[in-house]
């Protein structure tokens, strides 16, 4: 699909300047706020915008009519709507979140982000009127969001209910945290019996449940209607366990009332779903054109979205999804399910989404013919449906954008689709989708950077264009053809919409040209065609003729009679006609009104342009008029040849010498006629064609057709003749000859020569082809062997009397009787040899240069160096120059230096003057002698000899890594390679130097190789595009770098910096300048040596904007406010500068589009003289200064008014008094003045402040955010580490017990000796059928508790055990239970007070009732409630953690308890460690741990960090770990305790990573201990024991524990410190209120989960609620405080308060002291949430109690509220219930220790055995069942077990 489209690329910002004309002009409307929906009046063409705080009513022409103020408002996060009745509410901003109009009664439907997401009614003629609001009707009517990032999106319907319609609008929702969890809701628009306005009035669970909705992140992008459906598109997470985004379409039948139909498909754009996340989307019909190619009908709609990547947001993608393909796919997806078991050709095609069923769900069978009636479901049928990721829809991108693209709209001109696609820079693309190749045209516009809107709509007539950015909406022409004034840039915008008007000569579009469906009446742009003038007739003239002239134009639309057309050449115009054969013709100019002809040229071009009705030009081109007798001038040697070869058709004249038009009247013998070039008189064929320099050559040469010029002269000449011309020979026939020339020339060894022959009695040239080549011998031939060497054709000879190499013939004439022929060379010469020293062991090569060296390479016989032979390199031989050789070696005995000797042919010898030298280098030093392994650092070899050799013969390596040498000298030079060698640091290693081929010599343990240095961060992230900006890149090891660049590269530039300053963690650099204009993306890098780093993110933005100055005139006390946009992108106050003329200003404020400077100190003067010459010196430029940018916003007027005193002053000749008047006024002005700029200074001071204040706490708490998303969003059902149901209950039941972890009930063991088994099994099963006897258990339990000795641990306990006993039989336990329950209630209504009922475990049945409500919530917690209660769990440990915690006294730095809070400044740092586990493989894990940690908490770090997939049980323990950290060659084991431990008087402080002196990145090594592995419990104890000795050892951490002081001081100095200490304890309490405010959404999430009614509520609580609510209207005197009380007991007191202080109960974790003192004041706030006792706070509260005193009333509400829901909720039937609790039996019933708990059971039998057997004997039931005997009998049968035991 990619091939679908043509594109045009054209910024609308580019037009937006430009439509003035007929298209119309630009308009726009600024908001003061940003803007976050826009909608339009599909009736009147109004434009509604919902910006932050205000609704805009603007006219079509944005000119503004009304304003509705929604905002700020008083409101809190955890307010309840009405706003009065909430606490610490403050101004907060209301952002529009969803803007519907609702024409059919003339209103428009506002919801904003204030008060849980209310809306309101505007009349839509004026928004100033309000028509409906309401805050008291409670949640039902909260529609949308209070949280910013969460996107809303509506889309009005029609609802059927009965006989009635109504209107009513339906939203799609993300999910916040506060919010409804709502994703789909249908919102009424008006009071209907119970409903009231703006009510959800359908309830589907399956879209709108808690536990699931914050795990998909749903993203709401659009919301349409089509053909009785509603659509919704959003991305989404697939299941909750990737945080990757995917698309979605969604849809619901219209008429659906309970959403049955709701089924997704996801929608895959590009190929593996690259551009997975929907950021806009349109829906419209294509063009024709474009449904021809994409095989639809153009009446169906088509989804054009645009989507980006995940993790590249500057990659997007346009898409487009037919309909109809969306709707058969999605009922291929419901019929698969309904009647193919979720199967389409055998293959899973159907999810289930929102769901944790793993179940088939697909299982109905419904006849594929009866499908049609189920197409928007039915209740028992599955929903709500989703296509598997294999089923999505998949198509591939129409085009690509390298940025974001985030809004599209798409319309149709003339069957073609045009599509507008807004960017995240403010830019607006025009795209034409069409079946040809993409083609790109781009042009940039001052954007600033700001986002398009994803409202981008057209107006009612689809002329004009609605483009939103942030704070403005412009309205701008779709098209701007009219711009376009000629027919060619009018094709060359390729824009659909235009079109060439040929007849009216415009650019139009087709339906404002007036003759466009006449053919070739208007010529479409896309085409890229225009009306062009093909060829003419006659093709060419002669400028001395005229005649007319046929045009022929096939493009010409039909003209008709009424058409006028005329031809314009130059200044003439004449008449134009239409031939029969479509032509026009016209005439042309007489010669005189021709133009001359240009010099160098035969010919005149002129312009034919053909004209229609007068004004319309049709079209243009060029007409030769030809001169014949210019084309002589072309080529003057050559005239005749010239003339008749020309393309014009000319005759040449011989007798006349001229060139003239073809005539055919004239004739003859001297007419040579048009390409007749051969019958021309002329000279040719000279003889020799080689000439030498200095030697008067004779040349012969032909002369043919020359019987016209029988007895004529001749003269010949050339210009190397100095305008000598000589006369020409007739020698016989047709043969001439030339005595010759003594030519001198020196300039190269030959140059071609060309004659001119002149007819002497006329003196005009004759056509001449006469070229020869004139040479020197001398040149290049300096000595004998080269002349030798030189083409026998030339005859050069060494004449030895000259020293020089010449023409032979000049040499014989000194030579005298010697032949130079014959004549020998001289002896050879060395001049230089190259080098002059070599290593004693040969093997280089040296040249040797001088002259005669031989003519070939087999003239050289011998070469000897120093005596010693050398090797002759043939290949490298230069003639007679120059001699290459291969040195041998040289024997040590031997002289080391002598001189050079070449032998050549003939025996001739040459002896150098110069002496080569042998002697072996020693390279000795080496610096630097460290550098990164990346390589790049240029090291220096000094020593003595290094200039041995040449450049070319030296290699270094280190230590196998090459060096590549840069100098070569008395020092080497060389740039070291990469170090690819695992080992870093390396050892040190040697450099080796190798000369030629044997010699080398080396430097041992000369240079190390260490690790490549460590970015850590860069700071600022972005630069204007001028450059300039400090960069500071920080990190470590940059000592070692020698260069440092950064670098900006685009698509094709680089720009490149060298940095400004560096130390070993700071390296400086300025921002490079870059060229904007090429609109590209840029990639920002740091090169250090070898080493390459992108840094990211680094963004370049485009420089900022300056509006005009409106201030002209400043004093010493205003302030300079400069207005424009940008600013801060990329620069802040402290960077920017100001001047006013020469002198500086300070920047006291940089907003976005506004900078407030302090005016200057001093009097300026004018920075330049230009301005020092203006005749107005008093205005200055105001210049502002962004790194290398600079712009003057303007001139002011500076006006000193201390000057303006002068004018005040009265002459003295007037009285005094008059005088004191004056200095009083003088003075009064000077303080005002002061007093004036002092109060605006502190004004922009406190501004700053606040605003400094806000970026600082929201930055703070957004970072906080981050990096616990970095630890909670990757978590899933299966990574939380849930404890399997055994444990579950053993935790619950037995870990509060006496023996805690060693209770038998969880060790599982009896010590029952092995003969005894059977009996004592078979015993206790015949206890246990006695247990399950009510009237025994009834009676067994009222005689323990009748006994004064069995006390609440015992009730306990037994409870428990009673509870696993029975668990095979739940309904039977509780019914147990509930019987126990009513005597229970009646004995607290009548005798005690009923509220206290439940209120602590005193009796067996209030135990048994907190297991049951244990075994009942088990699922709940797994499937809804638990991972929120995990991920408040982790968000306290992580923050914690991310502080100092003293291990000894178990207080933190941050933490929710005051007790626990850590009341010291400790000085630390994040440290990030590389763990290596020893026997794991080499990879190691990076841990961030705290520099003041102790060795034991580093330990729990790292295990935590690197066996993170393991549940905790399963890690190793601390103890059973040690830590070896290797700084140098030896490794150093890390303890507690040590011999090094520090010690303070009798204290000693516990071993830290700062202690050790351990830095960031170090690597440390974990190694276990071989000893038996011990439990979970007993590794607590051996904990609590070490705690123990470290109490006697006086040992502290960070801080000494308050009440063990060092006694020394006084009375007074104690008291006065314990006064101090507190006080500054108090100081660090504002840190609770900083843990708390990161760990709120924690908080409120585990609440939430807790608390929501609308959830799924477990059957068990609403079961046992009903209970309670039944018993109570039994009762008169329970009220509902009392029932609310009980409700509390039973269930948040008994079950959640004890979950959420012990999550060790749930999960596999470890809970540690600090960690579970911030759980404890989270299970007080919960605690306090569920009373109805009214919380009076004072000054004196505990700290705890304060810190949630804002929410605990929101908290309050939710328990009312989840109770009043739980009462409303359909009631669950004992039948119900019964089947639930069986099948919790059935399910673990095996895995508990029955047995044991039968055991144990019995033991408290036998210990009030009488007591039972009395009971039981009293009652008449048990009598008639025998349950005396049969108690008796397994009393007798168990009493050898209780003697064994």
């Amino acid at each position: 699909m990619a091939s679908w489209v043509s594109l045009l690329l054209l910024f609308l910002c580019q037009s937006i300047s430009q439509a003035q004309e007929e298209s119309g002009s630009v308009l726009e409307f600024t908001s003061e706020t940003p803007i976050n929906n826009v909608v339009q009046d599909p009736q009147t063409g109004r434009i509604y915008l919902g910006a932050v705080n205000t609704i805009f009513q603007l006219g079509p022409s944005l000119q503004l009519e009304a304003r509705a103020e929604t905002g700020p408002k008083e409101d809190a996060r955890m307010c309840t709507p009405p706003a009065s009745a909430c606490q610490d509410t403050k101004l907060m901003p209301n952002l529009n979140k969803l803007l519907l109009v609702h024409p059919s009664n003339s209103s428009l439907i506002v919801c904003g982000s204030r008060y849980r997401g209310i809306c309101s009614l505007l009349n839509l003629t004026n928004v100033e009127q309000q028509l409906y609001y309401s805050d008291n009707k409670g949640e039902r009517t909260y529609v949308t969001s209070i949280e910013d990032n969460v996107n809303v999106v509506g889309v009005m319907s029609i609802y059927k209910k009965d006989a009635d319609r109504f209107s009513v609008f339906l939203v799609g929702k993300g999910y916040g945290s506060l919010d409804s969890t709502k994703l789909i809701s249908t919102r009424i628009l008006q009071d209907y019996r119970e409903w009231v306005v703006f009510e959800s009035i359908i309830e589907a669970s399956a879209v709108q449940t808690t536990p699931f909705v914050p795990k998909y992140l749903h993203d709401f992008r659009h919301a349409f209607k089509e053909d009785g459906f509603v659509y919704f598109l959003f991305s989404r997470t697939l299941d909750g366990t990737d945080n990757k985004n995917l698309t979605f379409v969604s849809r619901l039948c219209e008429d659906d009332p309970h959403y049955y139909s709701h089924t997704e498909l996801q929608l895959n754009c590009g190929l593996n779903n690259r551009y997975n996340k929907v950021q806009a989307a349109y829906v419209a019909s294509p063009g024709k054109e474009l449904a021809r190619v994409m095989t639809v009908n153009s009446w169906n709609k088509v989804l054009f979205m645009v989507a980006s990547m995940d993790d590249n947001e500057n990659e997007s993608a346009l898409c487009m999804y037919p309909l109809n393909s969306i709707n058969e796919r999605l009922v291929d997806i419901i019929s698969a399910c309904y009647s193919d078991s979720g199967k389409i050709s055998g293959i899973p095609a159907v999810d289930i989404p929102y769901s944790s069923k793993t179940d088939e769900f697909c299982t109905s069978k419904i006849a594929k013919d009866t499908l049609k009636n189920f197409k928007c479901g039915a209740d028992f049928l599955p929903s709500p449906l989703a296509s598997k990721p294999k089923y999505a829809l998949t198509v591939s991108p129409v085009l690509t954008e390298s940025s974001l693209l985030t809004a599209v709209a798409v319309a149709v001109e003339n069957d073609h689709t045009v599509a507008f696609l807004g960017n995240n820079q403010g830019e607006v693309f025009k795209a034409h989708l069409t079946a040809a190749s993409p083609v790109y045209s781009k042009t940039p516009g001052d954007t600033m950077g700001e986002k398009v809107n994803k409202n981008l709509f057209f107006d009612l007539s689809q002329s004009h264009l609605y483009i939103t950015t942030e704070k403005k909406i412009t309205k701008v022409p779709v098209q701007t053809c009219l711009q376009q004034k000629d027919c060619q840039s009018c094709v060359e915008m390729m824009d659909p919409y235009c079109g060439w008007c040929v007849l009216e000569g415009r650019c139009t579009r087709r339906s404002e040209c007036r003759r466009a469906e006449e053919k070739n009446g208007w010529l479409w742009s896309p085409r890229q065609q225009c009306v062009k003038i093909v060829s003419f007739y006659p093709p060419n003239l002669s400028c001395k003729k005229t005649q007319k002239v046929r045009i022929n134009i096939p493009s010409l639309p039909n003209i008709g009679l009424s058409d006028r057309l005329h031809c314009t050449i130059e200044s003439f115009k004449s008449e134009g006609s239409m031939s029969e054969t479509g032509q026009v013709s016209c005439d042309l100019p007489q010669p005189s009104l021709i133009p001359q002809t240009p010099e160098g040229q035969d010919f005149v071009a002129v312009d034919i342009t053909v004209f229609v009705n007068e004004t319309v030009e049709l079209s243009t081109r060029e007409f030769k008029f030809y001169s014949c007798a210019a084309t002589v001038r072309k080529s003057e040697n050559t005239p005749c040849m010239s003339c008749v070869a020309s393309q014009w058709g000319c005759q040449w004249s011989v007798l006349d010498h001229t060139c003239s038009d073809m005539d055919d009247s004239v004739v003859g013998t001297n007419i040579i006629k048009h390409r007749q070039g051969a019958k021309c008189p002329q000279f040719e064929n000279p003889d020799p064609v080689l000439v030498p320099v200095g030697y008067k050559t004779k040349i012969s040469f032909e002369g043919i057709n020359l019987k016209l010029y029988k007895g004529r002269a001749f003269t010949i000449g050339t210009e190397l003749m100095k305008n000598v011309e000589e006369e020409v020979n007739l020698e016989e026939g047709q043969f001439y000859t030339f005595s010759g020339f003594n030519f001198s020339y020196n300039k190269s060894p030959e140059t071609n020569v060309l004659f001119y022959v002149k007819d002497k009695e006329s003196g005009k040239k004759m056509d001449s082809t006469l070229n020869v080549t004139l040479y020197n011998c001398s040149m290049g031939r300096a000595d004998c062997s080269l002349c030798k060497n030189a083409d026998p054709k030339y005859s050069c000879v060494w004449c030895a009397k000259q020293k020089a190499c010449v023409y032979e013939k000049l040499c014989s004439a000194h030579q005298g009787s010697e032949e130079p022929h014959i004549m020998e060379c001289p002896d050879p010469q060395i001049t230089d040899i190259i080098p002059r020293f070599g290593p004693m062991l040969g093997g280089i090569s040296i040249t040797i240069r001088g002259t005669n060296l031989g003519i070939q390479r087999e003239d050289i016989k011998n070469i000897t160096v120093v005596g010693q032979p050398c090797i002759h390199q043939q290949e490298k031989y230069s003639v007679s120059t120059s001699v290459v050789c291969e040195i041998g070696p040289l024997d040590h005995m031997i002289q080391h230096w002598g001189h050079v000797e070449v032998e050549v042919e003939g025996g001739k010898r040459g002896t150098s003057s110069l002496v080569f030298t042998y002697r072996d280098p020693i390279p000795e030093a080496v610096a630097p002698t460290r550098g990164p392994k990346a390589g790049g650092t240029l090291i220096e070899i000094t020593g003595h000899f290094l200039d041995t050799g040449s450049k070319d013969d030296v290699r270094v390596t280190i230590g196998g890594v090459d060096c590549a040498v840069e100098h070569f000298g008395e020092e080497i030079t060389c740039r070291t390679g990469e170090y690819r060698a695992d080992k870093v640091p390396s050892d040190p290693l040697t450099i080796i130097v190798k000369y030629g081929k044997t010699t080398t010599a080396s430097i041992p343990n000369a240079f190390q190789f260490l690790e490549n240095p460590i970015v850590l961060d860069h700071q600022p992230k972005g630069s204007f595009v001028c450059g300039g900006r400090n960069i500071v890149v920080t990190g470590s090891g940059f000592d070692l770098i020698q260069t440092a660049v950064l670098m900006v590269t685009g698509d094709n530039s680089t720009a490149l910096e060298n940095a400004r300053e560096k130390n070993d963690t700071v390296i400086q650099f300025q921002s490079p300048t870059v060229n904007a204009s090429l609109n590209q993306p840029f990639k920002t890098s740091i090169k250090l040596d070898n080493w390459e780093r992108e840094l990211k993110p680094f963004d370049y933005h485009p420089d900022p904007s300056f509006n005009e100055l409106t201030k002209k005139v400043i004093t010493e006390a205003s302030i300079i406010i400069v207005t424009g946009r940008g600013f801060s992108k990329a620069m802040t106050a402290k960077e920017a500068q100001a001047f006013v003329g020469d002198v500086s200003c300070l920047v006291n404020t940089l907003q976005d589009d506004k900078l407030f400077l302090d005016p200057p100190p001093s009097q300026p003067r004018a920075r330049s003289r230009r301005h020092r010459r203006d005749t107005r010196p008093e205005l200055l430029d105001l210049a502002i200064k962004f790194g290398k940018g600079e712009w003057v916003v303007g001139s002011v007027r500076y006006e000193n008014k201390n000057e303006s005193s002068l004018y005040i002053i009265i002459p003295a000749v007037i009285v005094p008094m008059l005088m004191i008047i004056a200095i009083s006024l003088y003075c009064y002005r000077r303080k005002s003045q002061q007093a004036e700029r002092e109060y605006e200074k502190v004004k922009h001071q406190l501004e700053n402040l606040e605003e400094s204040v806000r970026d600082r706490c929201k930055k703070e708490f957004t970072d906080l955010m981050i990096e616990m998303e970095d630890h909670t969003n990757d978590l899933s059902e299966g990574r939380i580490p849930f404890l399997d149901y055994k444990t579950y209950t053993e935790r619950v039941f037995f870990l509060p017990s006496k023996d805690g972890a060693n209770d038998v009930m969880i060790t599982g063991k009896l010590d029952i000796p092995q003969a005894r088994r059977a009996t004592v099994t078979q015993a206790l099963n015949q206890f246990s059928n006695l247990l399950n006897s009510k009237t025994f258990l009834i009676n067994f339990i009222r005689t323990l508790e009748r006994s004064h000795d069995f006390n609440a641990r015992a009730k306990v306990y037994f409870a428990s055990l009673l509870t696993v006993a029975l668990h095979g039989k739940l309904e039977y336990y509780t019914d147990i239970m509930r019987t126990l329950l009513l005597e229970l209630m009646e004995e607290y209504v009548h005798s005690k007070n009923p509220k206290l009922m439940l209120r602590r475990s005193e009796t067996v049945v209030e135990r048994m009732l907190c297991n049951w409500m244990s075994i009942c919530l088990y699922q709940f917690l797994k499937d809804s409630a638990g991972e929120p209660l995990y991920k408040l769990f982790r968000a306290i440990k992580h923050q914690i953690e991310k502080g100092p915690v003293d291990a000894r006294v178990k207080k933190a730095k941050y933490t929710l308890n005051d007790t626990g809070l850590l009341g010291d400044d400790v000085e630390y740092s994040v440290l990030t460690l590389q763990v290596l586990v020893h026997g794991e493989g080499p990879d190691v894990t990076p841990v961030k741990v705290l520099s003041c940690d102790t060795i034991s908490q580093v330990k729990e770090k790292i295990i935590e960090q690197v066996y993170r997939n393991l549940p905790y049980s399963q890690r190793p323990k601390v103890d059973s770990v040690t830590l070896e950290w290797r700084p140098g060659s030896t490794g150093q084991i890390l303890s507690d305790l040590d011999l090094t431990s520090q010690k303070e008087g009798r204290w000693k402080r516990f071993n830290t990573l700062a202690h050790y002196n351990v830095r960031d990145n170090a690597t440390l090594v974990l190694s276990k201990v071989l000893h038996t592995q011990q439990n979970y419990y007993q590794n607590q104890e051996n904990h609590e024991e070490r705690n123990a000795l470290l109490e006697d050892d006086k040992v502290f951490h960070l801080v000494r524990p308050a009440y063990e002081l060092d006694e020394i001081k006084s009375k007074r100095g104690s008291i006065k410190d314990k006064s101090m200490t507190k006080a500054i304890t108090e100081i660090y309490l504002t840190r609770l209120l900083s843990v708390k405010g990161t760990l709120q959404q924690f908080v409120d999430d585990f609440f939430r989960s807790v608390l929501c009614s609308g959830a799924v509520v477990p059957p068990a609580v609403k079961y046992f609620f009903d209970f309670l609510d039944e018993q109570a209207l039994k009762h008169n005197n329970v009220d509902e405080e009392t029932i609310h009380i009980w409700k509390t007991n039973s269930l948040p007191l008994r079950f959640w308060v004890n979950i959420l202080k012990n999550p060790h109960f749930i999960f596999d974790v470890h809970v540690t002291e600090v960690v579970d003192a911030s759980l404890s004041v989270v299970a007080q706030t919960f605690m306090d949430a569920c009373t109805k006792s009214e919380h009076k706070l004072s000054r004196d509260s505990p700290s705890n109690k304060l810190l949630y005193a804002k929410e605990i009333s929101t908290y309050k509400k939710m328990v009312d509220d989840y109770y009043k829901g739980i009462r409303q909720m359909i009631p669950v039937s004992d039948q119900d219930m019964n089947t639930h609790l069986a099948e919790v039996s059935r399910t673990h019933t095996d895995k508990l220790n029955t047995q044991v708990a039968l055991h144990q059971l019995y033991q408290y039998a036998s210990k009030y055995y009488d007591g039972i057997i009395a009971s039981l004997e009293e009652d008449p039931a048990a009598q008639s069942k025998q349950l005396t005997l049969r108690f008796q009998q397994i009393a007798a049968a168990l009493e050898n077990k209780v003697t064994d035991l």
